[in-house]
């Protein structure tokens, strides 16, 4: 019998142990030493048990990997908090001097990618004898074609990169993932909407496409700013970094949790909310001793889920090994 204590705790512990042997002995950057370590852990696993099957690793490591829903960790969970705490750091100044390139980047740019990739794993799937349906390859397409903004700004931390640059790459990266969430539902809602099989046969109406597009994007533009303005009031009359910090927290989760159940875009609010409280929040209604404990609460909240993402990513491998060709695009799409 498990607790809900006891997931967590692995993967924490997990995090703990590979993040220093990557410290150690791998020395590449936090996330993908850590995803690195993690695969070669999990591809070990499968060589033991393939060498002594009466161990019955592979039924432990698939019980423990089975009870944690990839889709809902991160979608419901970790990403309100990553792509908030990745926003609080970007310069808005910049960003809107730069607006129609992030725009075009984060938008056509990933249409583009995801055409071509889900085009190109259609091809493939057919190749092999798949014959997986058109809109289910474009929904990995989708799935895989933004960048990651955690990684990105990461990066851009430690390169000497013109501001008007890294004002580009940084938006692009926060804002591709809140199209790419909407795009992600639209194609759900077109290849699952009516169930199984049935759904695969929908006739693709654009009206209600656009419609859907409309109400996801401007509404998570709407909720940020709503709600990122209600917080920046409230830290404008309160001068307490412990009260100010949870502040953004009740924020980031009460405006996460009000998308989800309304069917708004939350990446969207999320990076909306972060810019606001990141630019003016941290300029006009904080002190210097709570901006710099906020700014630090949510570096470190970024740096820890961002080990626990990658290490989830690096584990799966482990998952995906052990299903058949149609299985493991299934589970890549749907977690």
């Amino acid at each position: 019998m498990t607790t809900p204590l006891d997931i967590p705790a692995i993967l924490l512990i997990l995090a703990t142990i590979f993040g220093a042997i990557n410290y150690k002995f791998v020395k590449l950057p936090h996330t993908i030493g850590l995803m690195i370590v993690a695969l070669v852990a999990s591809l070990s696993l499968i060589a033991l048990d393939l060498t002594f099957p009466s161990l019955g690793m592979s039924i432990l490591v698939n019980e423990f990997l089975g009870n944690i829903d990839f889709n809902v960790t991160l979608m419901q969970g970790m990403l309100s908090f990553l792509l908030f705490a990745g926003a609080l750091h970007v310069d808005l100044d910049q960003l809107l001097e730069n607006k129609w390139t992030i725009l075009t980047f984060a938008s056509i740019g990933v249409l583009v990618s995801s055409f071509v990739i889900g085009g190109g794993f259609w091809l493939i799937s057919g190749a092999v004898g798949l014959s997986l349906p058109f809109l289910v390859c474009l929904l990995l397409g989708v799935m895989v074609s933004p960048t990651d903004p955690v990684a990105v700004l990461g990066v851009l931390k430690t390169l000497q990169v013109p501001s008007p640059l890294k004002a580009k790459i940084a938006g692009e990266s926060l804002f591709n993932d809140g199209v790419a969430v909407v795009l992600f539902s639209v194609l759900v809602s077109l290849v699952f909407g009516n169930g199984g099989e049935e759904g695969l046969e929908t006739s693709f109406q654009l009206t209600s496409v656009i419609w859907l597009l409309t109400k996801e994007a401007l509404g998570g533009l709407f909720l940020g700013l709503i709600s990122g303005f209600i917080a920046f009031w409230l830290l404008r009359q309160i001068d307490d970094y412990v009260l100010e910090v949870l502040i953004t927290l009740a924020l980031v989760t009460g405006a996460y949790s009000i998308a989800l159940h309304l069917h708004l875009s939350g990446p969207i609010a999320m990076v909306i909310a972060g810019l606001l409280i990141g630019n003016q929040g941290t300029s006009l209604a904080m002190s210097e001793t709570t901006r710099m404990h906020v700014e630090t609460f949510w570096e470190l909240v970024d740096e820890i889920l961002n080990s626990v993402l990658f290490l989830l990513i690096g584990l799966k491998i482990v998952f995906f090994l052990q299903h058949s060709s149609y299985d493991i695009a299934y589970t890549l799409l749907i977690g």
